[in-house]
């Protein structure tokens, strides 16, 4: 009985531990954020940024938004890329072997043509069919490639090659920029010149008002699940990116946008095609080439909405997202396991690598162990109630804390939930978050690693419902499905 109470100790110190670490992580970036996050909005308060929009010196953009089987929404996509306020930029659609309409159905709304192109294939990709341009002036800017399919990094890859862009942002075609995307994205490469990257925050769109391929009202989402990852995002990006961006330890770039240097993704080899994680393993890639080249670089974060998506409104598509997050999180890590606590890497490889290796890779582990331990403990009469209790109270309401402060930097920042009613809701959400949605994505977590140790490389079915258009509000939205390769 003396050894099992000894063990009991041991374990319960280590979990206390890991906890506290946890919970000081999380408070010392939230911090770093929020301070970083007013510095912005006080060093931004005054720039206009549609000087941007016509300035020779501009460097120039391509917009590369891969598409696989996107016939229901693909020509007011296209149009919404079109329509950004940006002069120097082209838009390149990849038409990734869709099995559906969406080549027939863009050659004919944009008058596109076949042309003659020779493409310098610096990364290897999927045989390209065909390259069309428009014979119609007003889509001069349109690029659309047409290739064998081979996923998302193979098109990107193929967009790349095409481009001849200094710049290229690579985005989800079914995504909802904002007008001046472009101009806040480019600002950071022509103050800065080591800037190799930067990264949009991306918010759920469930529920938003979009006319023609454009955002026109926010509104809080009115699926629950929904709301909860309107919670999960604004966090992610406005309580903790920016704080990695501040300290220059940004392993990842959201692949639904973001920018980059293009000579620096063709040195780096562009996309990898084996893997799901494929944003996160580009950034970490170039991350090293960086270093092992001894150039000092710096990956910056805009704190803006400037991208809107829809976030999955069931549990079944959104459990295969996050399976495939957590599967991305183990592939990376383990392909860039030598950064680990690596002073070459710096703040990289020191924190930021450690950081997702604890935190994100091996939280949710620990958390179902710490679980089992707590049933053992029952099960064997040596638990304390009164230190269990305790503990449950502290890191609940720390969760809590948590979320209200990030409630409060959206608040004074950029205050897209301006009703009384959303902000209310947003609060219960941040109550019931830790008790109802937080097992939810342990458990897909847990998930994908078991599938990552199956070998299992997929993406799945996606199923998505589709932006309500406020213009076509007698329509019912159509069911859209998004089989991914």
């Amino acid at each position: 009985m003396r050894l099992l109470n000894l063990f009991s100790e041991i374990l319960d110190g280590f979990f206390i531990s890991f906890s506290i670490s946890i919970a000081s992580c999380y408070l010392i970036l939230a911090t770093v954020s929020f301070f970083a996050l007013r510095r912005y909005m006080k060093r931004n308060s005054l720039t206009t940024f549609r000087r941007l929009v016509g300035y020779k010196l501009a460097p120039s953009v391509s917009l590369i938004a891969p598409a696989y089987n996107e016939g229901p929404t693909i020509i007011e996509n296209i149009k919404s890329m079109l329509s950004l306020e940006y002069n120097n930029y082209n838009v390149i659609v990849v038409n990734d072997g869709s099995k559906d309409d969406t080549l027939t159905k863009v050659i004919k709304a944009f008058d596109l043509v076949r042309v003659p192109l020779f493409i310098n294939e610096k990364v290897e990709t999927k045989k390209v069919r065909g390259v069309y341009k428009s014979q119609n002036k007003a889509f001069k800017k349109l690029i659309f490639v047409d290739k064998d399919n081979g996923g998302k990094s193979d098109a990107l890859n193929a967009g790349i090659n095409i481009s001849s862009s200094k710049l290229v942002t690579c985005i989800d075609v079914d995504c909802i920029l904002e007008n001046d995307a472009l101009q806040r994205m480019v600002k950071p490469f022509m103050e800065d010149a080591r800037i190799i990257a930067s990264g949009g925050t991306v918010r759920i769109a469930n529920s938003c008002e979009v006319e023609h391929g454009r955002l026109v009202k926010v509104n809080l989402p009115k699926n629950q699940l929904a709301r909860f990852q309107v919670l999960e995002y604004l966090r992610a990006f406005l309580l903790s990116r920016m704080a990695w961006s501040k300290l220059n330890g940004l392993l990842l770039i959201s692949g639904a946008f973001g920018m980059f240097d293009r000579k620096l993704i063709l040195e780096a080899g562009g996309y990898s095609t084996n893997t799901v994680g494929e944003d996160m393993e580009l950034v970490v890639r170039m991350r090293s080439l960086m270093v092992s080249k001894k150039r000092k670089f710096k990956i910056h974060m805009i704190p803006d909405p400037l991208c809107w998506t829809e976030g999955p409104s069931s549990n079944k598509v959104l459990g295969k997202q996050r399976n495939r997050w957590a599967r991305g999180t183990i592939e990376v890590l383990l392909k860039h396991s030598n950064m680990f606590l690596n002073p070459k890497h710096k703040i990289g490889g020191i924190l930021s690598y450690t950081f997702w290796a604890l935190f994100e890779w091996f939280a949710p582990i620990l958390e179902v162990v710490g679980m089992s331990y707590f049933i053992f403990q029952i099960l064997t009469g040596t638990i304390s109630w009164y230190h269990f209790g305790a503990l449950l109270f502290m890191f609940y309401n720390f969760a809590i804390f948590l979320s209200c402060f990030t409630i409060y930097a959206e608040e004074i920042s950029f205050h897209k939930y301006n009703k009384i009613s959303d902000l209310l809701k947003l609060l219960v959400t941040a109550l019931i978050e830790p008790i109802i949605y937080h097992p939810r994505v342990t458990y897909w977590s847990i998930k994908g690693n078991i599938d990552e140790i199956k070998g299992v490389k997929s993406w799945g079915e996606m199923k998505r419902d589709g932006f309500e258009d406020s213009s076509k509000l007698a329509e019912e939205p159509s069911k859209l499905t998004y089989e991914l390769p």
